[in-house]
């Protein structure tokens, strides 16, 4: 396991907790204290008993066969007001990986969801502290189905990377390219090279051309995506041009022969 440590990060200032089983990875670190200050603090878990998630909602996982980990940071430099860039940063790390290994066919599903083609194969649990303007402390999680080859649950879509490649993949070593793009990422915010970031964003964002169909509280509807704002808001764009904003799982997204999944993971 030293091996695959070194592979991560052997610096003193970063901590990899290996979890057999737990509850919620995100949960773990919520109550974790390091011995000593770290700049990040990484959990990985084999099985997740329960999750915890956004309105309830739950995602199956295989022991062993899938990504399930959630990132500590503390970046106290990144404005409260701005921290969807934080978000988009991890979803871009997810996305450019998995894109290494299909070729393709890999999209960033707004918010943070990861598809393949229209099938769901990764999904982001993301949790900010807040002290006055700026962001205290930033847990990341993240789902991401890798050697999974049957799915039991009445999720509507879920894909694995084995699924879309035709083989078995090393988990370790996706995990490990994540980890570095998305401090590569990070590098770029502490720079302030957050523009780069909202149109490589933008660049991979499923349904990113075209009249798609959408559901919102007054019924279903088609429109274009006209921009995610850097507040993380959704501007969607009718035929007749009229604009529509929308915060969160106040807009779903329609989806052929899978039905639609806007839904969080838990973790």
């Amino acid at each position: 396991m030293m091996n695959a440590l070194y592979i991560l990060d052997d610096s003193p200032w970063f901590e990899w907790i290996r979890l057999r089983s737990t509850d919620s990875t995100n949960h773990f670190l919520r109550h974790y204290r390091p011995v000593s200050p770290k700049d990040m603090v990484l959990a990985t878990a084999d099985y997740q008993t329960a999750g915890r998630g956004q309105a309830g909602n739950s995602w199956e996982a295989e022991e062993g066969k899938n990504l399930l980990f959630s990132l500590l940071l503390h970046p106290r430099w990144v404005d409260a007001s701005r921290q969807f860039v934080l978000s988009q940063a991890m979803a871009l790390a997810v996305c450019e990986t998995l894109t290494g290994y299909t070729g393709g066919g890999i999209s960033i599903k707004w918010p943070n969801d990861i598809y393949w083609n229209d099938m769901k194969i990764c999904g982001m649990l993301i949790e900010n502290t807040l002290s006055g303007r700026q962001i205290e402390d930033c847990i990341i999680g993240v789902g991401l189905n890798v050697n999974q080859q049957e799915f039991r649950s009445d999720a509507p879509n879920p894909v694995s990377l084995c699924q879309a490649t035709g083989q078995m993949h090393e988990t370790v070593f996706i995990l490990a390219e994540i980890i570095k793009r998305f401090k590569d990422r990070l590098r770029q915010i502490q720079d302030d090279d957050t523009a780069e970031i909202a149109q490589a964003y933008a660049a991979r964002l499923y349904r990113r051309e075209g009249f798609h169909p959408y559901e919102d509280a007054q019924g279903r509807f088609e429109a274009e995506i006209r921009e995610v704002e850097p507040t993380g808001h959704l501007v969607l764009a009718g035929r007749d041009g009229a604009t529509r904003r929308y915060a969160f799982k106040e807009v779903r997204f329609l989806i052929p022969a899978g039905g639609q999944t806007n839904e969080p993971l838990r973790l």
